[in-house]
């Protein structure tokens, strides 16, 4: 049953979503951006299914009324989600026939009509200008949700009309509890994907019953091992069976920049209890011994430049093997 409490961290747009249901001061129009996976959808099902609620716990859906019992299986009729066919773009047609066409229809069974608008980002401008007409002058029983990964690609007027609410990263201690609690992973693995997902809980999640990014781990862990002994033919060879996970190669870069912040960290410290790696605490110990502060910090620049290079397209052969031969270089000083 969905409830606010169940939202993981975020607890600004929580006290602000709560506040507003409880006071009856919902605004008409609400931006929550934030990566992928965050949680965006997670939270617009609760404060949509809490407004249609005809018997509220607090501020929560009661999950036992009519139009929660609609909801829950998404035949809510006041709670309408936009749909496209094309995958790429929300175009003006989408916006005039889903919500301008219908927003001046009262609310079949419930006070208010309720419309979420997900991967918001693909608006194009005609689209925006069309919802924009409707943002101006609204129903007073209309409240739209909007979902997006990137507020800056809406429309000034847009934002100026919406209640803004940006998602802020998880803390790690709170990803990890979650992973352990919900998805049922020992802690050592939780951590591991709770330091990957960098606060995105339903990154974390996937991360977690993802069986290609424990292969992924697993062979990035055996490059760390051996890297100072390869020669450039291995190099070569290493780079052609990286081609096979390219679509995930920040995973893979991730899991080398954290190897390196542990060895950075042991070198610093010598103390292995907030390490992600523990498990692997006799190979760190060898990459700290063996690589300079400088060396571990020209590594990790390096692995920053690597993920810079693949997002404009830079050859993804000649990449990495920039970044393996810095790695080499610098790893045994």
């Amino acid at each position: 049953m969905p409830k606010f409490s169940d939202i993981i961290g975020q607890d600004m747009i929580k006290e602000h979503l709560i506040n507003a249901i409880n006071t009856g001061n919902v605004s008409h129009a609400y931006i929550i951006n934030g990566e992928r996976f965050s949680g965006k959808e997670y939270i617009a099902k609760v404060f949509a299914m809490a407004l249609q609620c005809e018997n509220r716990d607090g501020a929560d859906p009661c999950g036992e009324c009519h139009a929660c019992k609609q909801a829950l299986s998404a035949n809510q009729p006041d709670i309408i989600h936009l749909t496209h066919e094309k995958p790429n773009v929300i175009t003006v047609d989408d916006i005039r026939e889903q919500i301008n066409g219908d927003i001046v229809i009262k609310p079949y069974a419930c006070d208010r009509k309720i419309y979420i608008i997900n991967e918001a980002e693909k608006m194009n401008v005609q689209a925006q200008n069309a919802l924009l007409k409707t943002l101006e002058e609204p129903p007073e029983y209309a409240v739209i949700i909007i979902l997006t990964t990137n507020v800056d690609a809406l429309l000034p007027t847009i934002l100026s009309r919406c209640v803004v609410l940006n998602m802020k990263p998880v803390e790690d201690s709170l990803v990890k509890e979650f992973l352990m609690k919900y998805v049922q992973v020992p802690d050592y693995k939780a951590e591991v994907c709770a330091a990957f997902a960098r606060g995105n809980i339903g990154k974390a999640k996937i991360l977690a019953s993802s069986e290609e990014f424990d292969k992924i781990k697993t062979e990035a862990i055996a490059l760390l091992k051996h890297i100072d002994e390869m020669n450039i033919n291995d190099i070569s060879k290493t780079i052609k069976q990286m081609n096979e996970y390219k679509l995930e190669i920040n995973d893979f870069l991730d899991i080398l920049a954290i190897w390196y912040r542990d060895a950075l960290m042991f070198k610093a410290t010598a103390d292995a209890n907030n390490l992600i790696f523990r498990d692997e605490i006799r190979f760190i110990k060898q990459t700290a011994s063996r690589s300079t502060y400088e060396g571990l910090e020209i590594i990790l620049k390096a692995l920053d430049k690597a993920k810079s290079r693949l997002s404009a397209n830079v050859s993804f052969d000649l990449t990495m093997e920039l970044l393996l031969l810095t790695i080499k270089e610098n790893s045994n000083l």
